[in-house]
């Protein structure tokens, strides 16, 4: 009808290569953006974070401006377990296998990992929040102990209360299963779950937050001391992980977006009924 070729006519609804090129380094600058605040993000969680930013591009075109930009996630090193769970405490069943928690404070997963500086090491003690995988709780110390365990359970109370049922997991750490720690579970009424014998999957949530600061914060930074260690853990995990940090079990939402959509206030009948009648 228009009496031009057809490749003519395809080739003249093409974009110029200009507009193409101003789009790519538009997106390519968001994406350094992204990679320089969360530089263990790959291509997905890149992609979805661009999505949130308001551009349309799907996965492949964000893992080709990255290969071309070498914007590659950092090298991961090996996790080492640090519990020891040779002790002649009382060792408790597992309480949560299958269990998938529908609320905030009804299951809450600890560990504790260890943090190399240049002239010693130290500890880093955790609590989450199974449901929204909020780390409520944590302490670093120079002394893997009781101590340590407990200043993390203590945050965590602090900050959250105890609910009716609620349920603390861990692994068989004598950190864990010494008569301190134990007897404050007791004396806020949580039930208390452990792994089972040679079973690493049974706490595998808090394994992997532990294997995420290591890869994200810790393995791509020099600490200078214990202070400087303190600063930049306490930023990644208040600021990054649980507000900043898109995670694909949670659908690429943050721990804290998850637990505002839960306490969200679901709308009443009334409001229903009148929303229904302005209609």
């Amino acid at each position: 009808m228009a009496g031009v070729p057809r490749s003519s006519y395809y080739r003249a609804a093409k974009p110029p290569l200009r507009a193409t090129a101003d789009r790519d380094e538009s997106v390519t600058f968001e994406i350094r953006s992204i990679c320089e605040e969360m530089p263990r993000y790959g291509c997905p969680r890149v992609t979805k974070e661009l999505h949130r930013r308001g551009y349309l591009v799907n996965h492949k075109r964000v893992f080709r401006i990255m290969r071309k930009e070498k914007l590659h996630c950092r090298r991961k090193k090996r996790f080492v377990r640090t519990t020891d769970s040779n002790h002649s405490f009382r060792v408790y069943p597992n309480l949560v296998k299958g269990l998938i928690p529908k609320r905030p404070n009804q299951l809450w997963r600890s560990d504790i990992t260890y943090i190399r500086l240049a002239t010693e090491f130290v500890y880093l003690a955790i609590i989450l929040d199974a449901f929204s995988r909020r780390v409520i709780g944590w302490a670093l110390s120079r002394h893997i102990d009781a101590a340590l365990s407990v200043a993390a359970l203590t945050m965590a109370i602090e900050r959250r209360g105890v609910e009716p049922g609620l349920v603390h997991h861990s692994d068989r750490g004598v950190q864990y299963a010494c008569d301190e720690y134990v007897q404050m579970l007791r004396d806020h009424n949580i039930e208390i779950s452990m792994s089972r014998k040679g079973n690493p999957y049974d706490n595998a949530m808090a394994e992997s937050f532990m294997k995420t600061i290591k890869t994200e914060e810790v393995y791509i930074n020099e600490y200078r001391d214990f202070n400087d260690a303190y600063s930049n853990i306490e930023q990644f995990i208040e600021i990054v992980y649980n507000k900043k940090r898109l995670h694909s079990s949670l659908g690429y939402c943050t721990p804290e977006e998850i637990e505002a959509k839960y306490h969200k206030p679901k709308p009443t009948l009334a409001t229903q009924e009148s929303v229904s009648a302005m209609g």
